[in-house]
């Protein structure tokens, strides 16, 4: 049974509405620190490489271990686009807990995964799939109960998928050390499932029209009227095509470097204690990168903060390219990922600001593919390039001139389009 709406004349956790909604806020925030585990995935690539290699005598390259991440990813942003019909049916509290429980389970199906094919499907498929449909419910919860002040609940709600990497990594790495690798699923496994069904429970829309108290919703100003475009005509616009582009360009620089984080790392010289650290200090610029590139495309423009972010991930390539050594590695790295965050801010602004919220979520749906796309092509580009040359290095040049690319794609195309008659 789903969680009924709460009416103006309920309470929240025993608080007043103004003052309880902000533990749903925290609830949507610990949910996402689970969810986000994927991002520590750079943790598993070498102790994976080894059980595969040395236990179970298989063949494996750097493009099949990384594969697994970029499947995940896949399935994410590919399931995160089906789900806004079902949070409205089912309630947030459901769908939430399916989704946890397929997150949980591909994570422990992975611990008995024979092969890498076979981690594909169990990790990749089924908790793919489970983090793309959990993902967006804390985000709409928050949205729904703070019209008053939705960038900065969203905001918090999604940082601890960009967060998360900082806590799992190196309890991953901990438990790597002490109980093996496949061990190490399996508790990941059955504490997500237990945590997030647990923290899905008080998980409940507000009844409609609520507000808070003594709010009124601002009255647009002239002149400040949104193009509101439904999904078909979306799509009909150089805008959209703009920003598909951009946000790929993004994801794919981005997610290239959460993927091989540790094993740059570790080639660079740092010990791989360290390198295990490192990964969950680069999640700070992960989550740190949303809100300061939000606040950026509400200032100067989304295509301004846009090209930014480019200029930025051209500087961390160029650098990693030419001096690949340990203090360029770590502002390099954190350029990156503090960049990808900031995309998952930009994306979803751009959206709203030049398409309007009449169809947004089907119409964020489609731009989140770009996240997909780069899910696959950052970290096989970087697998390819590893198995091609013995190292990650060589994968920056192509970074940096994409990241080029991206700046003149900005420029020219990611321009608020013409009201649509």
């Amino acid at each position: 049974m789903q969680g009924k709406p709460v009416g103006e004349d309920a309470s929240l956790f025993g608080m007043p509405l103004e003052k309880g909604r902000w533990a749903l806020v925290a609830l949507g925030l610990i949910i996402n620190l689970c969810l986000g585990s994927i991002y520590s995935w750079s943790v598993f690539v070498k102790p994976l490489t080894d059980y595969y290699t040395g236990v179970l005598g298989q063949t494996v390259t750097a493009n099949d271990i990384l594969m697994p991440f970029s499947v995940f990813l896949a399935f994410f942003a590919i399931a995160m686009p089906f789900t806004g019909n079902y949070i409205e049916k089912y309630g947030p509290r459901n769908m939430t807990i399916v989704g946890g429980l397929l997150t949980g389970l591909g994570w422990l199906l992975a611990s008995f995964a024979t092969s890498v094919p076979m981690l594909y499907v169990v990790y990749g498929v089924i908790g793919g799939i489970g983090v793309g449909i959990a993902y967006g419910v804390p985000v709409a919860v928050s949205a729904r109960w703070f019209p008053d002040r939705r960038g900065l609940a969203v905001g918090l709600t999604v940082l601890g998928f960009g967060f998360s990497a900082f806590v799992t990594a190196n309890i991953a790495g901990f438990l790597i050390a002490g109980t093996g690798v496949i061990n190490t699923f399996r508790i990941f496994g059955v504490a997500f499932v237990i945590l997030i069904v647990l923290l899905a429970l008080p998980l409940r829309f507000p009844a409609a029209g609520w507000k808070p108290a003594g709010w009124t919703a601002p009255v647009p100003k002239p002149g400040e009227e949104i193009c509101e475009c439904d999904r078909s005509a979306m799509v009909r616009t150089s805008a959209f095509y703009g920003l598909w582009a951009c946000y790929f360009i993004g994801c794919l620089a981005g997610l290239m470097a959460i993927s091989i984080a540790k094993p740059v790392g570790t080639d660079v010289g740092i010990a791989a204690g360290l390198a295990t650290f490192l990964v969950g200090f680069f999640a700070v610029f992960n989550g740190g990168g949303r809100p300061v590139f939000g606040a950026l495309a509400d200032k100067i423009t989304p295509r301004n903060a846009a090209m930014i972010s480019f200029v930025l991930i051209a500087l961390a390539s160029l650098l990693m390219w030419q001096i690949p050594v340990v203090p360029v590695y770590i502002l390099a790295f954190s350029i990156l990922w503090g960049c990808l965050g900031g995309w998952l801010a930009i994306a979803p602004a751009t959206t709203g600001s030049y398409f309007g919220t009449c169809d947004y979520p089907r119409c964020y749906g489609v731009v989140f593919l770009a996240y997909g796309a780069g899910a696959i092509a950052g970290p096989q580009l970087a697998g390819f390039i590893k198995t091609s040359t013995g190292s990650y290095i060589g994968v920056f040049p192509y970074v940096l001139a994409l990241s080029v690319i991206g700046i003149i794609i900005a420029f020219f195309l990611m321009k608020p389009p013409k009201p649509i008659p």
